[in-house]
Order: structure tokens, then sequence, then C-alpha cells
């Protein structure tokens, strides 16, 4: 099958892109090489071995480029759009950059595709779990709780876990699944609950089985050690590397679902030979919850070094406390499970890292979100 992926050479995209050619599929790769993820050093070298053998064909533009997207579709029979701009922090801020690149870039990428209708057989969208806003929660009294963001007061004064909105009680995080009511705490969230609209109306109309897959939150090699608005992983590693504390926000106690890029990526090959025509939003995640402190101090000892985090007890706009994945409908409709233990995923993360330079911005990007009023 030859397979379309825009954003082929960044974090996620590299490693469909190892999959893809693992298995002998005919792979296109539509990427702008970014600075903000790329840096200076320019055309990746596991892209570029796969080009130069002949596995990959490499197409340099951008995804809101026309005629960039128009040759990097000629002859492919399945698209997997992976190229966005990401960070929740930056998108408060940048909105424009935002939407153009997120919402206007998926049109232009739609239009193209088309031009050759009935070509197709699969159309990936990448998601993400920050369409959800605060996960799924219980409460002793009411049960399932879906709560509206946390007052500004209770942030305010430390407060920092959920109320429930009828008794006020602290809640307990539960799975999300796909039928959570969506909550939008960040332009980013926005933006790519668009590309997830867009894209299952476009499957629809053109008879494309459409698959967006909500990526919790990914880590594992080739992770932007240099960009402060990429995973939390990889922003903690860059601080270690350089000898600094890793910055956790409120108390450290919130929760994230970590999810290996590796599983990412076959998740992405599971949604290509999903079987008949499936369409539809799917979590890609463990299941698991691990703590914003853990994570760093897992990161930490792994490492060998001993730098404890540093807990700010401050506040980002947007931000939320728990958001868990039920990964149920992947595992019954997909066949895809995470496999991937955390342990094992931040050592292939720590020993990949040993060999990449990172330079430390956390704390110019912490200025920035300061001086726009989303630090609080």
């Amino acid at each position: 099958m030859r397979v379309l992926v825009t954003g082929g050479a960044g974090f996620i995209g590299s490693h469909v892109v190892d999959r893809l050619v693992e298995r002998g599929d005919e792979v296109v790769v539509l990427d702008n090489l970014d600075s903000q993820v790329h840096g200076e050093a320019g055309f990746p070298a596991h892209i570029e071995a796969h080009v130069l053998n002949g596995a990959v064909e490499w197409v340099h533009g951008d995804v809101r480029d026309a005629d960039a997207v128009s040759r990097a579709l000629e002859g492919v029979e399945a698209v997997v759009h992976l190229a966005a701009a990401v960070g929740v922090g930056q998108s408060m801020y940048a909105p424009r950059y935002y939407t153009a690149v997120n919402v206007d870039g998926q049109g232009v990428l739609m239009e193209a595709m088309a031009r050759w209708p009935g070509r197709y057989r699969r159309f990936v969208v990448a998601s993400s779990m920050s369409i959800y806003g605060e996960g799924a929660y219980l409460c002793e009294e009411h049960g399932p709780v879906s709560p509206p963001p946390r007052p500004e007061s209770r942030l305010a004064a430390g407060a920092w876990e959920v109320p429930c909105p009828e008794c006020g009680r602290d809640l307990e995080p539960s799975l999300t699944g796909e039928d959570k009511p969506l909550q939008y705490t960040s332009v980013y969230a926005i933006t790519k609950k668009t590309q997830e609209e867009l894209a299952l109306c476009f499957g629809a109309a053109y008879r494309i089985p459409t698959l967006a897959l909500r990526f919790f939150n990914v880590y594992g090699p080739r992770q932007a050690l240099s960009n402060p608005y990429t995973g939390v992983a990889a922003i903690f590693m860059g601080r270690l590397k350089n000898g600094a504390a890793p910055l956790v926000f409120e108390d450290g106690r919130q929760s994230r679902d970590f999810v290996y890029v590796s599983d990412v990526a076959e998740s992405v090959v599971r949604a290509l030979d999903a079987e008949g025509d499936v369409s539809g939003a799917f979590n890609v995640c463990t299941g698991r919850p691990v703590t914003i402190r853990q994570m760093a101090e897992a990161l930490a000892a792994r490492m060998g070094v001993e730098i404890a985090p540093e807990i700010v007890g401050r506040y980002r706009t947007g931000d939320i406390r728990h958001c868990i994945g039920d990964p149920s409908r992947a595992a019954e409709v997909l066949g895809f499970t995470a496999t991937v233990a955390l342990e094992d995923g931040l050592d292939e993360l720590i020993a990949w890292s040993a060999e990449q330079e990172a330079a430390d911005r956390v704390e110019a990007s912490m200025a920035e979100l300061e001086r726009q009023g989303l630090v609080r």
C-alpha cells in the first residue's frame, strides 16, 4: 500500500514511517522540518537513511502548501495525517499559527484528496487527549461525573483537586472513554477537535473509512528535547541533562496517561489495517495513571542523578488535573493494546537522549507565559 505520512520526519511520524517501511509499504513523507521541532540539525538521519535506500519518497514542504501536498499525494492509497503545531501553552498566545497549521493545513490536505475520489482506502488523523479537558471522575455520592473546569478561586487558594459540582467533595479520577463530553481548555484542544470533525465529515462524504486517534501523553526517543512545548517527559529530560530541576506545576499529584511512542506507531498501523469500514474516534492510551511528580522522579532515578523536581505551587491557565484514558474500544475494535511498560520506555528514552544535545528553554517559555498572564 502506498501511504502518505504528513509530519513523517517528526517524533511520532518517524516511528510510524519505520513501521510502515518494515512491513513493506511504499511510504511518502511530507514534512517542513520546523525549526522548533528539529532545531538546526536539518534532515533527520533516521529519515535520510530510508530515503537513500529507496524505501521512502521525500517531499519537503508545508501542509499548508497546496502544490507540495498535491505532489505528495500522487498515487497514494492511504493518508496518515500527523503534521500539526503542538503545545497547549503556546497555542494560547499564538492562536493564528495554531489554527493555520492544524485547521487550514488539514483543509488544504482534504481539498487535494478530493481531486481523486474513490482512491483512498483509509484516512487516519492524529487527535489528542486534550480535547477532553478534565477526564472522567467518580463522586462517592453522585456516581460518574463530568465536571466543568476547576474554579479560579480554588486554584488561587491551592485547592488543586476537582470538586463535585453537586456536593463539592473532591472527585476521584476514573477511566475516560471516547463518549465523555468534551471540554476545550486551550486553543490547541479546539484545533484538534476541529481536525477530528473535519476528517470524519470528509471521510463520510467521500466514503473513506476515517479514524481519529486520540493520543494521550506520548513519550520516547526522537521527541524534541529543546522544544519547551513538547511532551512532559522530554521537557523534564532536557532539564535533567542540563543539571536543572524539572519544574512541576501545582503540587505534582496531577496524573496523566503516558504511552510509549512505538505503541502509538502500532496503533496507527492497526488503524490502517482495521477490518471493514471502521470509522470514528479511538483513545490511544494505557489506562494507567502516573503523576507528574512521579514522572520527574522516575526519570532522575533511572538517569542516576540526584535532582528533585521543583514543585512551583502555581498553575497555568487551561491546565487540567487528571485524565486517564480507557483503552477498551481500541482493543476491541482495532486489536490494539499498549504493551511497553513505563520503566522500559523511560530506559529507551534515556539511552537515546545520551547522544542528543538539549538546550534548556523552559525558563524562557515560562517567562513568556508569565508575560502573557497565563501562569498564576
